[in-house]
């Protein structure tokens, strides 16, 4: 079976390249994509080969291949169709953290089925989702509570959804690219640029992955606030201003981290058990405002390095551009990215 794959092969740059599937395993499915997501920050950083030495066993997709800087087949955000493996999957759709290949293997136990409301382009955000998910769980919003989400990434803005379903809940979003506020508002919430954030939040959910964002959530607690960090700052020191109200307002900040299942919920829920969990969360149509633009597969080579760049002055960042295989994938890249992929 011969299936393709993208590369990144230098900074900047990648490429298809063509392989030859093994033989399946007895404990394998044959998978065909449909689609599948790009990471943007993350992805960007392993593009551009600025994964750091020490955090390339950490950075590690599940299922990668290759090796950091460069070649490296990187991805985690698949669907597609079982074609061969155990009868309970066969023929079904799944997610799987897979890299951007048209045909793969990989262990049936990764391979969760998507449920069949939820669509192949929202589908890509069920790590995401995952991740959002167990952020909340880690929080433990109370209804009616004023809370603040720093961060209007993909992650961030999914935490903000789920919160706001709470009863009574007011759930801020903060970030710094105005262009944000149609997404945030178009899922529920308000937004605020930094000098606009309100004071007083109860509880504070941090996914911004920098620094001044943390800090910022400090001077923001109410007194005896929750702050729930879920940004990952590699091998970066980050200094806080626990000197100052930090001990006075009686402060809590807590990691979230989803590589383990909230203790709110080990125990109760597998890891399976809270896929299943977020893949069906996905089939809301008001997700759809997380997604695009759709590029062919074929195209991603010329136009990777363009999904990934900061876009111009006063047009929005994508926030998780879709991968699309086969026959249903549109003829050209969307959203204007035409021009750079051909450049």
């Amino acid at each position: 079976m011969r299936a393709r794959a993208f590369w990144a092969t230098a900074p900047g740059q990648g490429e298809i390249r063509a392989e030859t599937l093994p033989p399946r395993g007895p404990e394998e499915a044959l998978l065909r994509a449909l689609a599948s997501g790009v990471s943007r920050g993350t992805e960007r950083l392993v593009l551009h080969g600025r994964v750091p030495e020490s955090q390339w066993q950490a950075m590690r997709a599940p299922l990668q291949e290759g090796e950091f800087p460069f070649p490296v087949k990187y991805g985690y955000a698949a669907v597609a169709v079982v074609e061969e493996g155990p009868a309970a999957l066969r023929g079904r759709r799944v997610f799987c953290l897979h890299p951007h290949q048209d045909r793969f293997l990989a262990p049936a136990g990764m391979c969760s089925p998507v449920p069949d409301a939820v669509p192949d382009h929202r589908a890509v955000l069920a790590a995401n989702m995952e991740t959002a998910l167990n952020i909340v769980w880690d929080a433990a919003p109370i209804p009616g509570e004023r809370v603040l989400v720093i961060g209007a990434g993909v992650v961030g803005l999914l935490c903000a959804w789920l919160i706001g379903r709470f009863p009574g809940t007011c759930v801020t979003v903060q970030d710094t690219d105005p262009a944000r506020r149609g997404v945030a508002e178009a899922l529920g919430a308000r937004f605020a640029l930094p000098e606009q954030a309100p004071p007083e939040q109860e509880l504070i959910l941090h996914a911004s992955a920098s620094p001044e964002g943390l800090r910022a959530a400090l001077t923001l607690a109410a007194m005896e606030a929750r702050i729930v960090e879920a940004s990952w700052y590699g091998d970066r020191s980050v200094s806080l201003p626990l000197g100052e109200a930090f001990h006075a307002r009686r402060l809590t900040l807590r990691s979230s981290q989803v590589g383990s299942v909230s203790p709110a919920m080990r125990g109760r829920r597998s890891h399976a058990e809270r896929m299943a969990l977020a893949l069906s969360l996905l089939a809301d149509p008001v997700l759809d405002a997380l997604v695009g633009p759709r590029v062919p597969f074929e195209a991603l080579p010329a136009c990777m390095a363009a999904l990934l760049a900061p876009p111009p002055p006063g047009h929005p960042a994508p926030l998780c551009p879709v991968i699309t295989y086969g026959a249903a994938a549109p003829a050209a890249p969307e959203q204007g990215l035409t021009r750079a992929c051909s450049a």
